[in-house]
């Protein structure tokens, strides 16, 4: 998912070394600073109680990391939502980084994480999510000495990428097994290699490495996400070649070149040379090292991930003789996919595993071998096509949506065994507890040891405490279940159940992003979303609160979900697809569509809440108002709404052309606005510097007005706000410690219980705040 909304962190800095800054689970990521007071009008904070809406998963884990010195301690990464520390005691993960504040979004993407085997307490990020335009800010090495409580930070003089192609590549980021105050870093774009010699405080560039990569998934790629180059992707120390206090001498470092994918150092860095002998016309995804005996491993694939690759080895070099021999378990022949996981058991010296990353159909492959690659047994096995042996069962009933509503003919099963699985990890502990990430969830076992003796494993999720989906739209109907979502990837939930993983997500039809939802505000049986799929169906509806769905017919030319809204008695529906050179209207559950006039392609759709043939919509600084049911728009004369960036509004619910509109960006018009007369007059609220949501919720005891919410920089302060009288005053309703980044796509509060807000993020899934 692509983040929006923040600020540039500042210039490029030249200077190589860097000096780092302030992160604590109490401040934000920048250096710290005093809150500044509330403005007149704005009442002090008042924290709510957090925690996430569960789903459990929801998006692309690349990275799994167990320290080797403390058992039990391990961590996860994400692309777009985080870090996270495993709790042993509740078998579940612990976010690390929601005190990520606004300014830094991009910091949620992790691209590699480092757990010090020197000193379990300390551990390390890299951060960034876009190393393009997309994100304006420069990545950062976050360290902590608490593992994940606190963090300091240090910003690099140039992008990270943990949300780019080659983001399963690593790790990236390593600390020395000897000198734990030496790190090494690999970077993208051509940056190089990079080392810190003060425990990540200040990092300067290994001048002496000689590659930088070479290789980019597409050179015409004019947005340069597609055309970055991947760069500098993994670095494994050699931790026979050194002692307590002295810095390894032999390093081995992997770079995206298909010619040249493998360097060695064995002065403890100060000169590269590249590995003799290696294979060509692969990237090493990984290279890990079995250092009982003495050999280096490799898994490549001809294309960076997570997405593509259709070619890959497996490769083993022996670091005493220097040969390579190539152990791939099939045979180039037979390969359709890249290889990418990658672990050696550290209990059973010569045990390995590595993963087919790629193999999307009809699932992907886990490998395991005994003989140090000699020879290899498969997690599945084809007996008589279609028909598959599996060496595994699986039982997805903590996360009962992982089938994804499917019934697929064999020799596809549901749930899949995972896809983009470019984590994996043995515990270095216990040899029989494995875990990889998917492009969906975390999956393990606990019986590992059933793989070598003819039985079966059992695989479950691994997944709870770990959100990771990215939301674009919430609504909380006065009656049916307390929350509906639109989510990324993963489309999204009726949720009867806020602490509770659903049972199974939109189906009938299964979008892959659902981007906006309705339902008709005087009977919440009547449920509207629309989204994205590579092919119609992109509408559908449900009379029943979203538990069951059929589609809808769509107009020509459709290309993405856009935006709908439903009238307030359900008898009809506005909706702006992508795609299209209009907006349309129907009647009924959208048998036919007709294009609305007056209005333009593309703008947000709302309805008014009491009057059902009232409809809204909102494009370029220009609110637009329908009278009969969406047929004809008329554009309202005000002035002074925001002419760019993303604006959001909603009508409040009961009462008609009761409008609260937010948006806007820094470069022109950006706050809050409300009308009360369908739209005609907005009056700006002078309070509120900046908003980018609203939201309303049962009014508080005593009020007559329902709460509004909004995310929204408020008295200088950026933050959750909620205020209890129509907006005269706010109380910021999150504190430092809970900021989770991007906040900027949707928000609501419920209608039946005061003081709960739901809170859309843009990879932490849904916050649920309840006031103290």
């Amino acid at each position: 998912m692509r983040s929006k909304g923040s600020r540039p962190l500042g210039a490029l800095m030249a200077a190589l070394a860097l000096v780092g800054g302030l992160l604590t689970a109490a401040a934000s990521p920048a250096a710290a600073r005093p809150e500044p007071a509330p403005a007149r009008g704005t009442a002090q904070a008042d924290a709510s109680t957090w925690k996430n809406v569960r789903v459990d998963g929801g998006g692309f884990v690349p990275g799994i990391v167990f320290n080797r010195k403390e058992k039990n301690l391990a961590y996860a990464r994400t692309d777009i939502g985080g870090a996270y520390r495993w709790d042993q005691s509740g078998k579940r993960w612990v976010p690390l980084l929601d005190s990520l504040d606004w300014d830094h979004w991009g910091w949620t993407g992790v691209v590699s994480l480092a757990s010090d085997s020197v000193d379990p307490d300390k551990v390390y990020v890299a951060a960034g999510t876009y190393t393009n335009s997309w994100d304006p800010g420069n990545g950062a090495i976050l360290r902590s000495s608490n593992r994940g409580a606190t963090w300091q930070s240090t910003t690099l003089p140039f992008k990270l990428g943990g949300n780019m192609p080659g983001r399963g590549m690593g790790e990236r980021l390593a600390v020395d097994p000897h000198k734990n105050s030496v790190l090494y870093l690999g970077a993208p774009s051509g940056n190089g290699l990079w080392r810190s010699t003060d425990s990540g405080v200040t990092w300067s560039k290994v001048t002496s490495f000689p590659n930088p990569g070479t290789y980019v998934q597409d050179a015409s790629d004019t947005s340069g996400y597609l055309s970055d180059n991947q760069g500098v992707v993994w670095v494994t120390f050699d931790e026979r070649t050194g002692s307590s206090g002295s810095a390894t001498k032999t390093v081995y470092v992997g770079v995206a070149d298909k010619n040249n994918t493998v360097y060695r150092s064995t002065d403890a860095g100060a000169t590269w040379s590249r590995v003799a002998g290696q294979p060509t016309g692969y990237l090493s995804h990984k290279g890990v090292l079995d250092t009982e005996n003495g050999y280096l491993y490799l898994t490549t694939s001809d294309k960076g991930g997570p997405y593509d690759g259709e070619k890959g080895q497996v490769w083993r070099y022996a670091t005493a003789t220097g040969e390579w021999k190539n152990i791939s378990p099939m045979t180039d022949a037979d390969t359709y996919f890249g290889y990418s996981g990658l672990t050696v058991d550290r209990q059973k010296p010569g045990t390995l595993m590595v993963t087919g990353y790629s193999s999307w159909w009809p699932d992907t492959q886990i490998f395991r071998s005994t003989d140090s690659g000699a020879t290899w047994t498969r997690a599945w096995d084809f007996t008589s096509y279609p028909n598959r042996s599996f060496r595994y069962t699986q039982d997805v009933s903590s996360v009962p949506w992982l089938t994804f509503g499917a019934n697929p003919s064999p020799p596809e099963v549901t749930p899949k065994l995972g896809w983009m699985t470019e984590a994996l990890e043995i515990d270095p502990f216990d040899s029989r507890r494995m875990m990889y990430g998917t492009g969906a969830t975390v999956y393990g076992t606990e019986n590992l040891a059933n793989w070598d003796t003819g039985g079966t494993i059992t695989i479950t999720p691994m997944v709870k405490g770990l959100e990771e989906t990215a939301v674009n739209d919430l609504a909380s109907p006065p009656t049916g279940a307390p929350l509906l979502s639109a989510l990324g990837d993963i489309g999204g939930f009726r949720h009867t159940d806020l602490d509770a993983v659903p049972a199974r997500m939109y189906t009938s039809p299964t979008f892959t992003t659902t981007t906006s939802l309705d339902y008709a505000e005087t009977n919440a049986n009547t449920v509207v979303r629309v989204g994205n799929n590579d092919s119609a169906p992109r509408i559908a509806f449900s009379t029943d609160n979203g538990a069951k769905w059929f589609q809808g017919s769509e107009p020509a030319g459709v290309t993405g979900g856009g935006t709908v809204a439903a009238a307030a008695d359900g008898s009809g529906f506005v909706w702006a697809p992508e795609g299209t050179s209009a907006v349309y209207h129907t009647t009924g559950f959208g048998s036919s569509w007709s294009a609305s006039s007056g209005i333009p392609a593309g703008a947000v759709v709302e309805s008014d809440r009491k009057n059902p043939k009232t409809f809204y919509g909102f494009k370029a600084g220009t609110f637009y108002i329908s009278t009969d049911g969406g047929a004809t728009f008329t554009a309202r004369p005000s002035s002074g709404l925001p002419a760019d960036g993303p604006v959001r509004f909603k009508a409040l619910p009961g009462a008609e052309g009761d409008i609260w509109l937010a948006g806007g960006s820094t470069a022109g018009a950006y706050g809050l606005w409300h009308s009360t007369d369908s739209g005609a007059t907005f009056t700006k609220l002078s309070g509120v510097q900046q908003a980018d949501t609203i939201g309303f919720g049962k009014a508080a005891p005593g009020a007559s007005y329902q709460a509004l919410y909004t995310s929204a920089k408020i008295g200088g302060v950026r933050g959750i706000f909620r205020s209890t009288d129509a907006g005269a005053s706010w109380t910021r309703i999150n504190d430092d410690a809970h900021q989770w980044g991007w906040t900027g796509a949707a928000i609501t509060g419920d209608p039946r219980v005061y003081g709960r807000v739901y809170v859309a993020t843009n990879g932490r899934g849904i916050l649920r705040g309840d006031a103290s």
